[in-house]
């Protein structure tokens, strides 16, 4: 699963870097610029297939940044429904607090549950979604599996035909499904993510009375930097050199090209034994590169592990950034240890890959 699911990300890079560079290049009113979002959009839609073959791989850790829960719920639920004669109420505080979790795979989550609410329904009807701060005492909610402190507690609650009794304990067992159509994997993936988060998934369902999930993630404690909502869709152009080293001709041509197009100099290597020659060169003609992007796996090459540890040895103060389509690597989640300043995971979108650049340079 994670050999093809690396193979599909490194693709679907070269897809959608392409996408974005022919973007610029035509008219934003007109019918090919459509086109092409559209194109960009089902690129990501396929993002996420590759997202649920990772989930069960080994070392599928996730990959957390400080995010609002609020903002990832309307957004699935507007992507979710798109067509739908069901509709979504939200009740979520402004006070809700901040969650840390890999975006990518939450989103899965919900979206998930959002489908199962919607499908519960097809005369159609009003899926409840509620959020709320909460503090887990000793003393108190004895009865949810999760360690003392702070959550966010998120309801997912539809007025469908609900789920018979004798259902109930089995819905989050793999390939367990009522669907004629369905894999039965939907729930148990939803699971695997919560629990590989900290969290804690529970479903709560009476036939003819609808059915209500509930989720708790573990709440950060700092507020969101009101910047992150800010670049979050946009690009943030930069000057300096950027060495991009990748096996992947297709992504060499592509992201090279992207990062000349917001004001960077590229230059390119295709494994890690040509990325340090070409960082040696620029050291000693002292005009060192202002960030590397290494790909973490590098087939009969060396790759971006190996790489940074000589790189650091050189340059102490090196800016590098791990890049891979095998999201689930334990070295993309925990990227600091192994000398990366960081990670960014294919397949990107531009606003990505910027925005990450952007930080390692300013130390963000």
């Amino acid at each position: 699963a994670g050999g093809i699911a690396h193979d599909f990300n490194n693709i679907l890079t070269g897809i959608m870097g392409n996408i974005f560079l022919a973007k610029k290049h035509v008219d934003s009113a007109s019918q090919f610029y459509n086109n092409l979002s559209e194109a960009e959009a089902a690129s990501l839609q396929a993002r996420n297939l590759t997202q649920q073959l990772l989930t069960f791989a080994k070392g599928g850790a996730p990959i957390k940044k400080i995010a609002s829960i609020a903002t990832l719920i309307k957004d699935a639920a507007v992507f979710v429904l798109r067509g739908s004669n069901v509709r979504c109420e939200f009740s979520l505080p402004e006070d809700l607090w901040p969650v840390q979790v890999d975006e990518g795979q939450i989103n899965q989550v919900i979206n998930n549950l959002i489908i199962n609410a919607d499908q519960s329904m097809p005369e159609g009807g009003t899926i409840n979604i509620t959020a709320e701060n909460l503090t887990i005492s000793g003393k108190e909610n004895v009865n949810i599996p999760l360690r003392e402190g702070k959550y966010v507690n998120l309801f997912i609650k539809d007025e469908g035909i609900g789920i018979p009794e004798e259902y109930l304990p089995k819905i989050f067992d793999p390939y367990f499904t009522t669907k004629k159509k369905g894999s039965g994997l939907g729930l148990a993936i939803s699971y695997s993510i919560v629990k590989n988060h900290g969290g804690h998934i529970a479903v709560h369902s009476q036939p003819g009375a609808g059915t209500t999930f509930s989720l708790y993630l573990p709440a950060f404690q700092e507020r969101i930097p009101k910047k992150d909502a800010l670049e979050k869709n946009s690009i943030i152009t930069g000057k300096g050199r950027i060495l991009l080293m990748d096996d992947d001709k297709i992504i060499r041509e592509a992201v090279g090209e992207m990062l000349d197009s917001i004001g960077y100099e590229s230059d390119c290597a295709k494994d890690g034994a040509e990325a340090i020659e070409l960082y040696k060169q620029s050291k000693e003609s002292n005009n060192l590169y202002a960030a590397i992007i290494l790909d973490l796996t590098v087939p009969g090459g060396m790759g971006g592990k190996e790489a940074v540890q000589k790189l650091c040895k050189i340059d102490p103060d090196i800016k590098a950034i791990v890049s891979s389509g095998y999201s689930h690597d334990p070295i993309m989640a925990n990227f600091r240890q192994y000398g990366f300043s960081g990670v960014i995971a294919k397949p990107y979108k531009m606003q990505e890959l910027s925005k990450i650049i952007h930080n390692v340079i300013m130390g963000i």
